[in-house]
């Protein structure tokens, strides 16, 4: 159990670290190969910061344990938006100026629905797996024409500041970049044998383990990027981490995993609780993003401690009802 809890613990520090210094390293490489910084903030940020969904998730369907990956996305996801979100509006309201966040933010709630829809017969199979990489390639182009159409949208004034404050040679950027890699993988590794060993000496399902644990632990990057963005007035780098992320990891994370291991008889508390509760928090962000009858769209410290009370009350929940689960 010592080793178990050791490998959780090594596996998270090792994690975030990598995670970071790959985003660092990829965007400093995208930006010397001349990638508009508008882009990288679209593309590249979002696609690190669902680098340790993306790989915990695949050595988890490749080990055979699809539920942990499954959970792992859709915890994620929860919370992103509960959690982080909350966290980040009690450090620092966040107003939502980007068109193109904006124009986001609906387009993760389509998602969030297709996922639901794909979710009604209790399965994924591999033809669903390649229908959600299809749509995330299909995101990132549309991310490519957004960054283009949107110049002179906040989100690049915000990312040009991040670039020039973490500027790095071509030759750190790949350094870095392959490093970052090469530790997230390898922490990732870890961090499932860590987390499978503690469900299976605990009796509790690597589905519950993913929803919990792991989904905290790959969520961090996200977290840290979104705090440190709001403290400097960047918000919308900090939402935008957090709608790229969820976006990337219903069509990247699970697809990925559902291509590797398709998923049969997946347990109905997954759509009837767990994608309740993501596609209430979508919802939820949608609404507080905007703003209605004239007032902003802007994530308040009141806001931030009520999704905090929503990621207490569903984690909560998932403790009370261990006994019924995998």
């Amino acid at each position: 159990m010592f080793l178990y809890l050791a490998a959780i613990i090594a596996g998270f520090a090792i994690l975030v670290w990598s995670a970071d210094k790959f985003v660092e390293g990829a965007a400093s490489t995208a930006k010397h190969l001349g990638m508009p910084s508008l882009l990288i903030g679209i593309l590249i940020v979002g696609f690190g910061t669902s680098a340790p969904e993306m790989v915990v998730s695949a050595i988890a369907a490749m080990e055979g344990n699809p539920a942990l990956a499954l959970g792992n996305a859709l915890g994620s996801n929860i919370v992103n938006i509960a959690l982080i979100l909350g966290v980040t509006a009690i450090v620092a309201p966040i107003t939502v100026n980007s068109n193109i966040v904006k124009k986001e933010i609906p387009l993760l709630l389509l998602i969030v629905l297709a996922s639901g829809y794909l979710l009604l017969d209790n399965s994924l199979t591999l033809i669903e797996g390649i229908v959600l990489i299809s749509g995330f390639f299909t995101l990132i182009a549309w991310s490519i024409v957004s960054a283009f159409r949107g110049r002179g949208d906040t989100l690049e004034a915000e990312m040009d500041s991040e670039l020039i404050e973490h500027e790095m040679s071509l030759k750190a950027g790949i350094i870095w970049l392959v490093i970052g890699l090469v530790l997230l993988i390898a922490s990732s590794r870890l961090l499932v044998w860590g987390a499978v060993g503690v469900a299976h000496e605990f009796g509790v399902s690597d589905l519950i383990i993913g929803l919990t644990i792991v989904a905290l632990g790959t969520s961090l990057p996200e977290l840290a990027a979104s705090v440190i963005a709001a403290r400097k007035g960047e918000h919308d780098i900090a939402i935008g981490n957090v709608v790229g992320s969820n976006m990337f990891n219903i069509l990247a994370v699970i697809g990925i995993a559902t291509i590797i291991a398709p998923m049969n008889g997946i347990p109905a508390e997954v759509l009837n609780r767990d994608w309740i509760v993501m596609l209430a928090l979508t919802i939820a962000l949608l609404v507080m993003s905007y703003g209605f009858r004239n007032k902003e769209g802007k994530i308040t410290r009141i806001k931030g401690f009520a999704l905090i009370i929503c990621y207490i009350a569903y984690n909560s929940y998932l403790g009370m009802t261990l006994s019924g689960s995998l």
